[in-house]
């Protein structure tokens, strides 16, 4: 099936199987700053929509543990830059009706934590198509370290993933169910 095919089904499929109640244990992602030996990271996270799973509650336990916070903010030529942010600032509304900072505090996170369609057991995932995410990724490790973690139902688990030379594997996967 091609990558077109898959997000249609998986996206379906995650409407129709949404539970706003499952989420994401954040031992887990303290279980991967262990591992890592990393001590409040800077964290590129995102305000989850289309029936993502819920990535809001853990920034908010990340942010009020003193973590910085940033989510993307979405650039020309499907590029995008993450910006600082808190609970407290303002969000405005883009062109793809997904809330980003109004600022331009921009920042290289330690963490990113990536939206996913589908994912497979080798970490390789399908977004939405556009690419923003792999090409993030490519940069900010081109300048730091970058561990990248995709957030997930388990549902959106799928055999193998179609990919191409500019698919970026994930370092973890991350579902209601488990850590990968």
């Amino acid at each position: 099936m091609t990558k077109i095919n898959l997000r249609k089904k998986i996206l379906k499929l995650r409407k129709s199987r949404y539970n706003e109640n499952f989420s994401i244990n954040l031992s887990n992602i303290y279980k991967i700053f262990k591992k890592h030996k990393i001590n409040k990271p800077s964290i590129g996270g995102y305000i989850n929509v289309n029936y993502e799973i819920n990535c809001i509650e853990i920034l908010k336990k990340l942010e009020k543990k003193k973590f910085l916070i940033s989510i993307p903010i979405i650039k020309k030529n499907r590029q995008m830059n993450f910006s600082r942010w808190s609970f407290n600032n303002p969000l405005k509304v883009n062109s793809f009706g997904i809330p980003e900072p109004k600022n331009n505090k921009f920042i290289l996170p330690d963490v990113l934590l990536v939206p996913l369609v589908a994912f497979d057991k080798n970490k390789y995932r399908i977004g939405y198509g556009g690419g923003y995410y792999d090409r993030y990724i490519e940069k900010v490790q081109k300048k730091k370290k970058l561990i990248t973690i995709g957030f997930a139902f388990s549902f959106q688990e799928i055999k193998k993933v179609p990919k191409n030379k500019y698919d970026k594997k994930l370092d973890y996967i991350i579902t209601e169910k488990a850590l990968i």
